[in-house]
């Protein structure tokens, strides 16, 4: 027989299990998962973003010159 401390014991590790499933996952991605998901996109966006920026200054720079070049004459 279980007595009322142990009942609560083994119910208390029954909701940590299904915590730690939601959490991990269960052979399927979990909650980690799919935040690890997340910034793998995020870190793919932001590295876009930088090379976009860097054309952006290049094709500014260029103008730039040319402006300069157009002036000069």
């Amino acid at each position: 027989m279980m007595n009322e401390f142990e009942a609560q014991v083994l119910s208390d590790l029954c909701v940590l299990k299904s915590q730690m499933t939601g959490l991990v996952g269960d052979g399927t991605a979990g909650r980690m998962g799919e935040l690890e998901r997340r910034m793998e996109r995020h870190e793919q966006h932001w590295q876009r973003a930088k090379g976009f920026m860097a054309a952006v200054s290049v094709v500014f720079a260029v103008i730039e010159v040319a402006v300069e070049a157009i002036r000069r004459h």
